[in-house]
Protein backbone atom coordinates (compact mmCIF):
# COMPACT_ATOMS: atom_id res chain seq x y z
CA UNK A 1 0.00 0.00 0.00
CA UNK A 2 2.98 2.41 -0.62
CA UNK A 3 0.99 4.23 -3.39
CA UNK A 4 -1.50 5.06 -0.60
CA UNK A 5 0.40 6.14 2.61
CA UNK A 6 -1.88 7.71 4.66
CA UNK A 7 -5.04 5.49 3.83
CA UNK A 8 -6.04 2.25 5.34
CA UNK A 9 -7.98 -0.43 2.89
CA UNK A 10 -11.30 -0.57 2.68
CA UNK A 11 -14.08 -3.12 2.19
CA UNK A 12 -17.24 -2.31 -0.18
CA UNK A 13 -20.20 -3.74 -1.43
CA UNK A 14 -20.67 -4.73 -4.56
CA UNK A 15 -21.98 -7.67 -7.03
CA UNK A 16 -20.94 -9.11 -9.85
CA UNK A 17 -23.80 -10.04 -12.80
CA UNK A 18 -23.86 -11.94 -15.69
CA UNK A 19 -25.75 -9.81 -18.06
CA UNK A 20 -26.36 -9.84 -22.25
CA UNK A 21 -26.92 -7.58 -25.00
CA UNK A 22 -27.45 -8.16 -28.53
CA UNK A 23 -26.44 -11.95 -28.37
CA UNK A 24 -22.82 -11.34 -25.98
CA UNK A 25 -22.09 -12.01 -22.53
CA UNK A 26 -21.48 -9.22 -20.24
CA UNK A 27 -20.10 -9.42 -16.78
CA UNK A 28 -21.13 -6.10 -14.82
CA UNK A 29 -20.20 -4.93 -11.44
CA UNK A 30 -21.93 -3.15 -8.92
CA UNK A 31 -19.82 -1.28 -6.53
CA UNK A 32 -20.54 0.67 -2.96
CA UNK A 33 -24.00 -0.85 -2.60
CA UNK A 34 -25.42 1.35 0.30
CA UNK A 35 -27.53 -0.99 2.85
CA UNK A 36 -30.49 0.41 2.14
CA UNK A 37 -30.27 -0.57 -1.68
CA UNK A 38 -29.06 -4.57 -0.13
CA UNK A 39 -32.55 -6.01 -1.35
CA UNK A 40 -32.77 -4.47 -4.81
CA UNK A 41 -29.34 -5.64 -5.74
CA UNK A 42 -30.26 -8.85 -4.07
CA UNK A 43 -33.54 -9.31 -6.28
CA UNK A 44 -31.36 -8.89 -9.80
CA UNK A 45 -28.92 -11.54 -7.94
CA UNK A 46 -31.43 -13.62 -7.06
CA UNK A 47 -33.16 -13.49 -11.10
CA UNK A 48 -29.89 -14.52 -12.19
CA UNK A 49 -29.39 -17.38 -9.86
CA UNK A 50 -32.78 -19.06 -10.35
CA UNK A 51 -32.18 -19.24 -14.38
CA UNK A 52 -28.77 -20.21 -14.09
CA UNK A 53 -30.26 -23.08 -11.82
CA UNK A 54 -32.50 -23.70 -14.21
CA UNK A 55 -29.21 -24.04 -16.94
CA UNK A 56 -27.54 -26.46 -14.83
CA UNK A 57 -30.26 -28.79 -14.31
CA UNK A 58 -31.08 -28.96 -18.63
CA UNK A 59 -27.36 -29.28 -18.94
CA UNK A 60 -26.68 -32.32 -16.62
CA UNK A 61 -30.28 -34.05 -18.36
CA UNK A 62 -28.58 -33.46 -21.47
CA UNK A 63 -25.24 -35.55 -20.61
CA UNK A 64 -27.20 -37.90 -18.55
CA UNK A 65 -29.46 -38.72 -21.80
CA UNK A 66 -25.69 -39.33 -23.93
CA UNK A 67 -24.60 -41.58 -21.42
CA UNK A 68 -22.73 -39.32 -18.96
CA UNK A 69 -24.66 -40.23 -15.40
CA UNK A 70 -24.15 -37.73 -13.06
CA UNK A 71 -26.59 -36.39 -10.17
CA UNK A 72 -27.66 -32.47 -9.50
CA UNK A 73 -28.36 -33.36 -6.46
CA UNK A 74 -24.78 -34.14 -5.83
CA UNK A 75 -23.24 -31.42 -7.48
CA UNK A 76 -25.62 -29.08 -5.30
CA UNK A 77 -24.33 -31.25 -1.81
CA UNK A 78 -20.76 -30.60 -2.20
CA UNK A 79 -21.52 -26.79 -3.06
CA UNK A 80 -24.82 -25.89 -0.50
CA UNK A 81 -23.93 -22.49 0.42
CA UNK A 82 -22.23 -21.44 -3.34
CA UNK A 83 -23.82 -20.63 -6.71
CA UNK A 84 -23.46 -23.74 -9.10
CA UNK A 85 -21.84 -23.28 -12.29
CA UNK A 86 -20.32 -25.10 -15.12
CA UNK A 87 -17.27 -25.74 -13.11
CA UNK A 88 -18.57 -27.64 -10.27
CA UNK A 89 -20.36 -29.55 -13.05
CA UNK A 90 -16.91 -30.51 -15.06
CA UNK A 91 -15.71 -31.19 -11.68
CA UNK A 92 -18.58 -33.86 -11.01
CA UNK A 93 -17.49 -35.64 -14.26
CA UNK A 94 -13.71 -35.65 -13.58
CA UNK A 95 -14.85 -37.61 -9.82
CA UNK A 96 -16.82 -39.87 -11.88
CA UNK A 97 -14.07 -40.60 -14.63
CA UNK A 98 -15.50 -39.32 -17.54
CA UNK A 99 -12.70 -36.79 -18.70
CA UNK A 100 -9.65 -36.63 -17.06
CA UNK A 101 -9.48 -33.17 -16.01
CA UNK A 102 -12.39 -29.76 -15.54
CA UNK A 103 -10.04 -28.22 -18.37
CA UNK A 104 -11.37 -31.35 -20.57
CA UNK A 105 -14.70 -31.57 -19.41
CA UNK A 106 -14.99 -27.93 -21.05
CA UNK A 107 -12.98 -28.64 -24.12
CA UNK A 108 -14.96 -31.78 -24.97
CA UNK A 109 -18.40 -31.85 -23.27
CA UNK A 110 -19.20 -28.06 -21.78
CA UNK A 111 -17.94 -25.39 -24.10
CA UNK A 112 -20.41 -22.96 -25.90
CA UNK A 113 -21.98 -24.48 -28.82
CA UNK A 114 -20.58 -27.76 -27.42
CA UNK A 115 -23.92 -29.55 -27.33
CA UNK A 116 -24.33 -30.29 -23.71
CA UNK A 117 -24.26 -26.55 -22.17
CA UNK A 118 -27.66 -24.39 -21.97
CA UNK A 119 -26.31 -21.31 -21.40
CA UNK A 120 -28.91 -19.39 -18.89
CA UNK A 121 -31.42 -16.50 -20.02
CA UNK A 122 -29.32 -13.09 -19.10
CA UNK A 123 -30.34 -10.24 -17.55
CA UNK A 124 -29.79 -7.55 -20.18
CA UNK A 125 -26.83 -5.11 -19.70
CA UNK A 126 -28.37 -2.10 -20.55
CA UNK A 127 -31.32 -2.26 -18.14
CA UNK A 128 -28.85 -3.32 -15.26
CA UNK A 129 -26.76 -0.80 -15.82
CA UNK A 130 -29.97 1.81 -14.93
CA UNK A 131 -31.33 -0.12 -12.28
CA UNK A 132 -27.79 0.28 -10.60
CA UNK A 133 -27.67 3.59 -11.55
CA UNK A 134 -31.03 4.53 -10.27
CA UNK A 135 -30.00 3.33 -7.10
CA UNK A 136 -26.63 4.68 -6.99
CA UNK A 137 -24.60 1.92 -7.43
CA UNK A 138 -21.69 2.50 -9.67
CA UNK A 139 -22.22 0.14 -12.43
CA UNK A 140 -18.67 -1.18 -13.95
CA UNK A 141 -17.92 -3.07 -17.07
CA UNK A 142 -15.58 -6.11 -16.03
CA UNK A 143 -12.97 -7.25 -18.35
CA UNK A 144 -14.28 -6.20 -21.64
CA UNK A 145 -11.21 -6.78 -23.56
CA UNK A 146 -11.79 -10.46 -22.70
CA UNK A 147 -15.16 -10.93 -24.61
CA UNK A 148 -14.85 -8.10 -26.98
CA UNK A 149 -12.18 -6.33 -29.52
CA UNK A 150 -11.25 -2.83 -29.20
CA UNK A 151 -13.61 -1.76 -32.04
CA UNK A 152 -16.47 -3.74 -30.16
CA UNK A 153 -15.73 -1.95 -27.16
CA UNK A 154 -15.88 1.67 -28.59
CA UNK A 155 -18.80 0.56 -29.96
CA UNK A 156 -20.88 -0.37 -26.83
CA UNK A 157 -19.52 2.47 -25.06
CA UNK A 158 -21.35 5.35 -25.68
CA UNK A 159 -24.75 3.47 -25.33
CA UNK A 160 -23.59 1.96 -22.15
CA UNK A 161 -22.77 5.16 -21.35
CA UNK A 162 -26.13 6.84 -21.87
CA UNK A 163 -28.11 3.96 -19.63
CA UNK A 164 -25.27 5.14 -17.12
CA UNK A 165 -22.11 3.31 -16.45
CA UNK A 166 -19.00 4.80 -14.75
CA UNK A 167 -16.28 2.50 -15.23
CA UNK A 168 -14.31 -0.64 -17.23
CA UNK A 169 -11.96 -3.03 -15.33
CA UNK A 170 -8.29 -1.69 -16.80
CA UNK A 171 -6.27 -4.42 -14.94
CA UNK A 172 -7.48 -8.12 -14.79
CA UNK A 173 -5.57 -11.14 -14.09
CA UNK A 174 -5.55 -12.42 -17.71
CA UNK A 175 -4.53 -9.17 -19.02
CA UNK A 176 -1.24 -8.97 -20.68
CA UNK A 177 0.45 -5.49 -20.44
CA UNK A 178 -0.31 -4.41 -24.20
CA UNK A 179 -4.49 -5.01 -22.40
CA UNK A 180 -3.73 -3.20 -19.53
CA UNK A 181 -2.33 -0.24 -21.45
CA UNK A 182 -5.17 -0.07 -24.44
CA UNK A 183 -8.00 -0.37 -21.92
CA UNK A 184 -6.66 2.40 -20.11
CA UNK A 185 -6.59 4.10 -22.67
CA UNK A 186 -9.45 3.76 -23.63
CA UNK A 187 -11.21 4.42 -20.17
CA UNK A 188 -9.84 7.80 -20.05
CA UNK A 189 -11.08 8.66 -23.27
CA UNK A 190 -14.28 7.96 -22.24
CA UNK A 191 -13.94 9.20 -19.34
CA UNK A 192 -14.70 5.89 -17.02
CA UNK A 193 -13.34 5.43 -13.98
CA UNK A 194 -10.81 2.46 -14.20
CA UNK A 195 -10.93 -0.46 -11.58
CA UNK A 196 -8.92 -3.64 -11.59
CA UNK A 197 -9.27 -7.40 -10.37
CA UNK A 198 -8.56 -10.90 -9.82
CA UNK A 199 -11.68 -12.41 -10.48
CA UNK A 200 -10.59 -15.21 -8.11
CA UNK A 201 -13.19 -18.11 -8.14
CA UNK A 202 -11.54 -20.48 -5.64
CA UNK A 203 -9.78 -23.82 -6.53
CA UNK A 204 -12.51 -23.61 -9.47
CA UNK A 205 -10.66 -21.25 -11.51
Amino acid sequence: YERFDGFAPVAVGGVELSTVHEGNEYHLLGLFIAPEHYQSVERLAKEFHVLKEISNIETIERLNDAGYMISYADVRKKNPTGNVNRAHIATELMEKGYVESVSHAFRELLSDGGGFYVPPARLQLMDVIKELSRIGVLPVLAHPLQELTESELRELLPHAIEAGLVGMETMHSSYSEETISLAEKIAAEFHLLPSGGSDFHGENK
